[in-house]
Parts: structure tokens; C-alpha cells; sequence
């Protein structure tokens, strides 16, 4: 699910990394995705085994350009839904570690039945 996300989010032309992987000690690039995931459970049946998995993530969006905040986080957002996705509202703003950049992010959930 990770690489399926993530080549959702490369159609958009923007850099994709792990949250939490750059080094602060470089500078950004100017917009870019980040994503976190944060749980995936696996649903279980009448007879205890599992036949899937949930993938919850965040898909962050940050950039020195506010508009393109707001825009590429509900694009994204849409481009997930129409690919059988799951979000959960609409992205909302978020705090930046550094003075050049605006973000946003949104809760998106994948499913990954077992075959």
C-alpha cells in the first residue's frame, strides 16, 4: 500500500518522502508530500484468520506557496478517493518546523485484501 501511495501522490510532479526523513539541516524543497503510517490493523473473520489489512495514513503537503497548499492537499485527496481510498474529512492546516513553509494534511485509509 505504501508504493501504491506514493506513486498516487508522484503524478503530481512534487517530491514524496517518509514524515520525518528529511534532514532539517538542509533546506526543503519548495512543495512536497510527506506521508506517516500510523496503524494497520488486519480484520479477522468467523474462522480467526485474517483476511485483510486496513492501512491508515496521514499525506501531508507543505510548501512556500500557501495556494498550492490548499489546492495540492485536496487534490490529492481526490485522486486517492477516485482510486478506491478512503479519507476521512478534509485536509486541515498543521504547525512547520521552519518559517519558509505552509502545510496540510488529510487521514486516508487503504485497503488490502488477502487473496
Amino acid at each position: 500500500m505504501k508504493a501504491e501511495l506514493i506513486e498516487k501522490l508522484e503524478t503530481f510532479g512534487y517530491p514524496v518522502f517518509l514524515q520525518g526523513s528529511l534532514d532539517t539541516a538542509e533546506d526543503y524543497p519548495d512543495s512536497f508530500f510527506t506521508f506517516w503510517n500510523f496503524e494497520t490493523p488486519e480484520a479477522a473473520f468467523y474462522d480467526n484468520d485474517a483476511n485483510r489489512a486496513v492501512w491508515g495514513f496521514w499525506v501531508y503537503f507543505y510548501s512556500t506557496d500557501p495556494k498550492l497548499v490548499e489546492e495540492k492537499t485536496e487534490a490529492a485527496r481526490q485522486l486517492l478517493k477516485s482510486n478506491r481510498w478512503i479519507p476521512q474529512g478534509k485536509p486541515h492546516d498543521i504547525s512547520v518546523d521552519v518559517s519558509t513553509h505552509t502545510g496540510s494534511f488529510f487521514e486516508v485509509y487503504g485497503v488490502e485484501n488477502y487473496t
